[in-house]
């Protein structure tokens, strides 16, 4: 089987990717690599971080740019590296309709709330301000709109009395690294199917099952040794 290409978008630190390129190495997310990680902005981090690990890593300032002309060059990149699904990782840009028809079905994002709650930036001190006693983070489809596409899956955080935006951020952000590796595994491997608004999760291959069985049971075995 011909492994599945991933392209990384990102703007800042990149801790969402760290954590996608790591479920890569260890077989969390079986027969795929990243091929490339593209960020809008110089010096940020993540472009650093994947340089380190070896990955592609590409700079294309998008300043002064309409956004339809900067996702052009944006696309051209990943069809040079052949990217089969689109991972946003922290990336401050709405996408061109343009971009999202090219790519539909193809792009993923995280989001650190439970969506349709809180979208935008800031959404921990959303949560707090708005007094939920919940919040957590969201996979989903991108679509034209910001943090409005079709969800394949969430992960819930209580929030505490005492919290602060900064110690929600990194309860969410350990849920975060969980289910980008467990939605990139659905969608890679076929077993999503969107019916209006719902993503439907098709069983996984029995063959499937039992190889993420194993790997499950050696990282225990491995934390044990």
């Amino acid at each position: 089987m011909i492994p599945k290409r991933i392209g990384v978008l990102l703007s800042g630190r990149g801790s969402n990717f760290e954590a996608l390129a790591d479920s890569v190495a260890a077989g969390r997310i079986p027969n795929a690599g990243i091929a490339v990680v593209i960020s809008n902005r110089e010096g940020a981090p993540g472009i650093e971080r994947a340089a380190t690990r070896g990955i592609p890593a590409k700079v294309i300032p998008s300043k002064g740019l309409e956004r339809e002309a900067y996702d052009k060059q944006v696309a051209a990149v990943l069809q040079e590296y052949k990217v089969d699904l689109i991972c946003l990782a922290g990336y401050m840009r709405l996408l061109s309709p343009f971009f999202v028809a090219a790519y539909r079905g193809r792009i993923l994002n995280i989001h650190p709330s439970l969506l349709p709650s809180f979208p935008g930036l800031e959404a921990q001190r959303q949560a707090l301000e708005f007094g939920a006693r919940f919040s957590g983070c969201t996979v989903h489809f991108v679509d034209e709109n910001l943090d409005a596409g079709p969800i394949i899956l969430q992960a819930v955080v209580p929030i505490l009395d005492d919290d602060t935006p900064e110690s929600l951020a990194a309860r969410i952000l350990k849920e975060e690294h969980r289910i980008y590796t467990e939605a990139v595994n659905l969608v890679l491997e076929g077993r999503t199917r969107i019916e209006g608004r719902r993503v439907i999760h098709l069983l996984a291959p029995a063959g499937r099952v039992e190889a993420a069985q194993g790997a499950a049971a050696n990282q225990v075995g491995a934390k044990h040794s």
